[in-house]
């Protein structure tokens, strides 16, 4: 179960960085459309559906076929990693979702459709794959994960309902931890494998813009408020499996403070690009940490 999870993140992760870089690409060369363009809508259509299409057949062929299948089951992993997983199941469908939503609206696609059809698009694609989950006898459909899907597409179109933006974006930072090389081949044997893999060092984030709150303010646009979450002292998912280990997992909560890099001035096309495909990581910055071990910790520069 826990392989086979953090395999099927690190296809989350291209997935969601492949789709972000096209989207950018083409929006450094390409303006917005004031109005529906169907070419542009059906190449949408076409591109997202051969990605996800893909993407599904390609978990299907490498991971769930060599696995006796069964009838569709569910299995309760809520408890495990500290609910970290579950995070991460928030912030890929968010960004699935932006992602999709914002290539609706270059289309000229109305609002309404956009959270109707593009904002949904993550919810929709990580649901599908805890379909495959329940169908396979050596695992089940994680009703945690799929709350964590909801909960990452209501985040997004809640926004968009409420103030027509995103005020408040899910960022990750990642730093390297002791723990990864005592489960390598669970946590990772190189930092692109632990940054995927080693909850440990994974954090992460809400982040606020502040000006957004109070528009007619001085306050720096680029300026962001950061509430963070991790946990540390992981080595198995399951709570009886860490039982044997010599550490005692724990929770961590954050404060800090963040940029919006896509409101930093610049008239490069290029990068605007850039800035909006790296803005999902948190700036390191100073932070004050409080944990479950009852420990207030004050770090000059956090990751």
């Amino acid at each position: 179960m826990i392989q086979l999870k953090v395999n099927k993140l690190i296809v989350f992760s291209l997935f969601f960085l492949l789709t972000v870089f096209s989207h950018a690409q083409n929006a450094a060369f390409y303006k917005k459309s004031d109005t529906l363009n169907t070419k542009r809508r059906n190449a949408i259509i076409v591109a997202e559906s051969v990605l996800a299409g893909g993407a599904l057949i390609s978990l299907n062929q490498l991971w769930y076929k060599d696995y006796p299948r069964s009838s569709f089951h569910l299995k309760n992993d809520n408890n495990d990693w500290k609910q970290m997983d579950k995070v991460g199941h928030l912030m890929t469908s968010y960004y699935v979702g932006k992602i999709g939503m914002e290539a609706l609206d270059w289309a000229g696609v109305s609002k309404k459709n956009q959270l109707i059809y593009g904002a949904t698009s993550g919810f929709a694609f990580l649901t599908a794959v805890e379909v495959l989950d329940g169908f396979s006898e050596e695992w089940g459909a994680s009703p945690g994960d799929i709350l964590a899907n909801a909960s990452g597409t209501g985040l997004l179109i809640g926004q968009e309902l409420l103030w027509g933006e995103q005020r408040i974006t899910v960022k990750y930072s990642f730093h390297q931890t002791e723990f990864a090389k005592q489960r390598p081949n669970t946590l990772g044997i190189n930092y692109l494998q632990q940054a995927l893999k080693d909850y440990n060092g994974q954090t992460y984030w809400l982040s606020a813009n502040i000006w957004s709150f109070n528009k007619k303010s001085s306050f720096p646009k680029w300026l962001n408020v950061a509430l963070g979450y991790g946990a540390e002292e992981m080595l198995y998912g399951h709570t009886n499996a860490a039982d044997a280990t010599p550490y005692n997992p724990y929770r961590q909560f954050y404060l800090s403070l963040d940029l919006d890099l896509t409101k930093i001035r610049t008239n490069s096309e290029f990068l605007k690009s850039v800035f909006s495909v790296v803005n999902f990581i948190k700036i390191p910055a100073p932070t004050l940490e409080i944990n479950t071990k009852g420990r207030i910790k004050f770090h000059y520069l956090y990751f």
